[in-house]
């Protein structure tokens, strides 16, 4: 199966391309793409070298399926024109996210809404997926009513130059900065954008993608979404109101039998989830649960995850996956 993927010089792209490999996706051929000054360069996968080629090169290669992460501005222009090729597209960028018309996947959840004519797919914000990948089985049981969450999110989630900033400023090193201030010894209480209501584009991807891909417009999501100086994944304080009672116990069973998630729950041996440990890992891990006691049917948990595998790279290999057991690609 040929294989394109565009991005491929970023830090999701380079994620995708190990992903692809460690999990043994049936690349026949890979075409790796990026932007015009990218054009030529090498790139290993599979210990061999191949050359990144232009987006209509790309096209012309006629893969079978793209994997998009090089930026919504991006996505917009030359999706549709993959599209109109016939190569199925997953999409990392927030360009499709919230078009009605197209899918918004989250495979452990809802990727049985996919058919043969989607070809362009969405792959959720990545706070948004492990959010989610831990809500779903206990909304299906309890149903969800509201979420309040508070991220504290890697510095990988701006990329490459967020990386070099706080690497730098470890250094004691002027560099070209990715953020309005040092992210060092600091948080830095805005991801993206402010919009019209105070929320932040991140905070508001949360909100609308958990609806979107939990399928329940009466999921009431607030959000305050914040940068941290770490490597290796997000984290999120997540406050879970249900609509039915709940067994902490039997929350624990659920959690540990859900797909893709691992709870990592023991406070007498001081056992949580923290980014160092989810890094390079795909699971969603999950701890610190407790009960709210300021009001019934409300949850308290801890959910960590690393954004460039779960919460980018790995989600949209696993919807190829999905397509191809599904005999849709």
């Amino acid at each position: 199966m040929k294989v394109a993927v565009v991005g491929a010089t970023g830090l999701v792209g380079t994620k995708m391309l190990q992903v692809l490999e460690e999990r043994q996706f049936p690349v026949s051929e890979l075409i790796p793409v990026a932007s015009e000054k990218s054009v030529g360069k090498e790139i290993t996968f599979k210990g061999k070298k191949h050359k990144v080629v232009s987006m209509q090169s790309a096209i012309d290669l006629k893969p079978a399926v793209a994997l998009f992460s090089a930026g919504g501005s991006t996505s917009l222009e030359w999706a549709p024109r993959f599209a109109e090729a016939g190569i199925t597209v997953i999409d990392n960028s927030s360009a499709w996210r919230m078009d009605p018309g197209k899918k918004l996947i989250v495979p452990e959840i809802n990727a049985h809404v996919l058919g043969a004519g989607d070809k362009i797919i969405a792959n959720p914000n990545c706070s948004t997926i492990q959010m989610v990948v831990a809500l779903n089985p206990l909304h299906l049981k309890y149903k969800v009513r509201r979420v309040i969450v508070s991220t504290y999110q890697s510095v990988t989630g701006t990329g490459a130059k967020a990386v070099t900033q706080m690497m730098n400023e470890r250094k004691g090193i002027s560099g070209e900065m990715a953020y309005s201030y040092p992210i060092d010894l600091n948080a830095i209480p805005q991801i993206d954008v402010f919009t019209d209501n105070g929320y932040t584009k991140e905070e508001m991807k949360m909100v609308n993608e958990t609806i979107k891909i939990m399928g329940d417009k009466n999921i009431r999501v607030t959000a305050t979404t914040v940068r941290i100086p770490v490597m290796g994944g997000h984290s999120e304080s997540v406050n879970v109101e249900f609509e039915y009672e709940f067994e902490l116990d039997e929350v624990r069973r659920i959690l540990a039998s859900a797909p893709g998630v691992v709870v990592v729950d023991d406070i007498k041996k001081l056992l949580y989830p923290m980014p160092k440990d989810a890094h390079d890992k795909d699971e969603v891990f999950v701890g610190r649960l407790r009960r709210d006691e300021t009001q019934p049917k409300t949850l308290q948990m801890w959910i960590v995850s690393d954004n460039l595998r779960k919460g980018a790279a790995t989600n949209a290999i696993q919807i190829a996956e999905y397509l191809i057991k599904s005999k849709l690609l």
